[in-house]
């Protein structure tokens, strides 16, 4: 998982509440075997609009979405991250997240930031007037910033620690892959064994 500590970039302003998975990435897309290429069908049925935030190209090198209140909520699909991050996304600031969205995001070294609506407001007034303007998502200090706005932000110690870290939870498990070796040879000999001798031929009686 790539790592997530200070990113300054440009931002796209979502004015959207309760974007759903199945928005963000529709359902008859989830198709492919591996995690490459889901960044094309982002928000496919909202594109069809040409008016659409992101078929401005003002907002083409955006790599930061402000969205509005109640954002990935719906199914579980991870593809929603993976469609996000393959845009080339780093940071979704909204007031409020999905639960599942916000844990998958984690995984996947999206940041999710939850920050009041006014701080949504005043970013998206900011975007709308200055689409080059630059906000900054600062995990280490916990903060948002832009041209006059400053807004800290809550994350879990975990949560920021494997972030910083770019860990996900394989690799933090593989932290400990020595240990889980020596477990296991540790413990293989002494646990019975389901196994069952293969069964007698049957003797006697029976029909031809």
């Amino acid at each position: 998982m790539r790592a997530f500590t200070v990113h300054t970039g440009t931002a796209a302003p979502l004015r959207r509440t309760n974007v759903d998975t199945d928005q963000i990435i529709p359902v008859r897309f989830l198709t492919r075997s591996t995690i490459a290429g889901y960044g094309e069908n982002l928000f496919n049925d909202w594109r069809d609009d040409p008016d659409f935030v992101l078929n401005d190209p003002r907002y083409a090198a955006a790599s930061i979405l402000v969205a509005g209140n109640d954002f990935g909520t719906g199914s579980s699909r991870e593809s929603a991250v993976w469609a996000l991050a393959g845009w080339g996304f780093r940071a979704v600031i909204a007031p409020r997240f999905g639960d599942i969205f916000r844990g998958n995001a984690y995984q996947q070294g999206l940041l999710p930031v939850v920050v009041p609506q006014d701080c949504v407001d005043a970013l998206w007034t900011l975007l709308e007037r200055e689409p080059t303007a630059e906000v900054t998502v600062d995990l280490q200090e916990r903060e948002v910033r832009a041209a006059g706005i400053v807004q800290a932000f809550e994350v879990s110690d975990d949560d920021r620690w494997r972030l910083l870290n770019g860990l996900d939870a394989v690799a933090l498990t593989l932290q400990h892959e020595a240990d889980i070796a020596a477990y296991e040879q540790r413990r293989r000999p002494a646990l019975p064994t389901t196994r069952r001798p293969l069964a007698e031929p049957a003797t006697g009686g029976g029909h031809d």
